[in-house]
C-alpha cells in the first residue's frame, strides 16, 4: 500500500513540483492551501508524513506543527514532518526543529532531493529500536511504549529524533556518547545527518529541559568526546 503523503502549500508551481515527484516515486499525495484544511484531513486520518509550508494565507506551518506535537494523540506527537519555506537563515531552521519538525528543506530546493528527504523520515518512522527499560529514577521517566518522556513531573514535547537522542543518554547516565555513536542510535542510515545534526538537536532538547527546570543542565557536553546525561541531576 503507498504511503500518503499530506502536502500543505499555498503556490500551485510548487505543490504541482512537489507532488509529481513524489507520485512519480509511487506515493499518495494529498494536497491542501489552507492549514485548516491541513488540521481537518489530520484529524480524519493522519497521513504517513505532512510536508509544511512555512507562510500560509490562513496561518503558519510552523504553529500547525506545534500545534500536532503539544496533542495528546500519539500519532499526531510522532507524525513525521518536513517543513519547506523560503527562509534559509540557521535561526529559522532551529526554531523549526524547536517546535516539533523532523527535517527542514529551503526554497528553492531539487525535487530528487525533497523526495530522498521523505524517504529517510518514513525510513526513520518505520525503525522500532528495542524499548529500553523504564522508569528512569530521579527526575526523568521513560515511557518505551508511549515514546514519550517526563521530566520533573512534565510531559515533554518532543519530536521523534529528540525523543531517540534523550532515551539514548538515560540508558548509561553518565557515559558519554560520541556524535558517531549517536547518528548511528538515533538517525539509522540516514546519510543526510551529521555531527552537526546532533549538535543541533541537543540544542533543541536543552532548551525544552530549561523550559521545565531552568537552573538544571542535565546533557553535559565533553569537548572532542560528545555528550553524556549529568548523574548529578538525576
Amino acid at each position: 500500500m503507498s504511503s500518503r503523503i499530506l502536502l500543505l502549500e499555498d503556490d500551485p508551481a510548487i505543490a504541482g513540483t512537489v507532488a509529481f515527484a513524489l507520485q512519480r516515486e509511487g506515493f499518495v499525495v494529498e494536497h491542501v492551501l489552507l492549514a485548516g484544511a491541513a488540521r481537518a484531513s489530520v484529524a480524519a486520518a493522519p497521513p504517513a508524513l505532512a510536508i509544511l509550508d512555512v507562510g500560509l494565507p490562513d496561518g503558519n506551518g510552523l504553529d500547525l506543527c506545534r500545534e500536532w506535537r503539544q496533542s495528546g494523540a500519539d500519532t499526531l506527537r510522532a507524525l513525521p514532518v518536513l517543513m519547506l519555506t523560503a527562509r534559509a537563515e540557521e535561526l529559522d531552521r532551529v526554531v523549526g526543529l524547536e517546535l516539533g519538525a523532523d527535517d527542514y528543506l529551503t526554497k528553492p530546493f531539487s525535487p530528487r532531493e525533497l523526495v530522498a528527504r521523505v524517504r529517510a523520515l518514513l525510513r526513520r518512522a518505520a525503525f522500532s529500536p528495542p524499548a529500553a527499560q523504564a522508569p528512569v529514577a530521579g527526575l526523568f521517566e521513560l515511557d518505551a511504549d508511549g515514546r514519550r518522556i517526563r521530566f520533573a513531573g512534565q510531559w515533554l514535547a518532543l519530536t521523534r529524533l529528540e525523543f531517540g537522542l534523550l532515551r539514548a543518554l538515560l540508558r548509561a547516565p553518565g557515559r558519554i556518547r560520541s556524535r558517531e555513536a549517536l547518528l548511528d542510535e538515533v538517525w539509522g542510515a540516514d546519510g543526510e545527518a551529521t555531527d552537526r545534526t546532533v549538535d543541533t538537536h541537543v540544542k533543541t532538547l536543552r532548551a525544552k529541559l530549561r523550559a521545565v527546570r531552568p537552573e538544571l543542565e542535565p546533557i553535559a557536553t565533553h569537548r572532542g568526546m560528545g555528550y553524556a546525561l549529568d548523574p548529578s541531576v538525576l
